[in-house]
């Protein structure tokens, strides 16, 4: 039986705002490197449950190809694309996704497309972090 890692994690409530916008930080511990991490957006409700308004998910596969490679990176200039990926039927991107190296550090911006929803698109950055004593992404580790 495969058990799924759960985290729930909620960020600030935006209120009277049909387009949001979060500044938001969140981590999160990957257990397995293939899995996607669904990210579900809520409405937040005063009265009864808060309403799912849609998900998605972030695919990390693309993200940590190019993050593995980070020790032989040191010597690229700032902003250099290392990756894009192009939206399509086995990813939930809206548009293209670039994977940059910037001042050490390997970022990727996706706008994601919401299922279950008529419309709706969610911005995010995703950077890899180093915690010491975790597995990590070295597999000299």
């Amino acid at each position: 039986m495969l058990h799924k890692l759960v985290q729930k994690v909620k960020t600030n409530v935006v209120k009277k705002n049909c387009n949001p916008e979060w500044c938001d930080e969140v981590s999160l511990s990957i257990k397995d490197l293939n899995d996607p991490i669904e990210l579900t957006v809520y409405d937040k409700d005063t009265l009864g449950a808060d309403d799912p308004m849609g998900t998605t998910e972030i695919d990390l596969k693309p993200y940590l190809e190019a993050a593995r490679l980070r020790k032989e990176l040191q010597e690229l200039p700032n902003g250099c694309a290392l990756k894009k990926v192009q939206p399509s039927g086995t990813n939930d991107l809206a548009d293209e996704s670039r994977i940059l190296w910037e001042n050490g550090r390997i970022t990727q911006d996706m706008r994601l497309k919401l299922r279950n929803v008529e419309s709706g698109e969610v911005l995010i950055q995703i950077e890899w972090v180093d915690i010491p004593g975790c597995k990590g992404l070295d597999p000299d580790f």
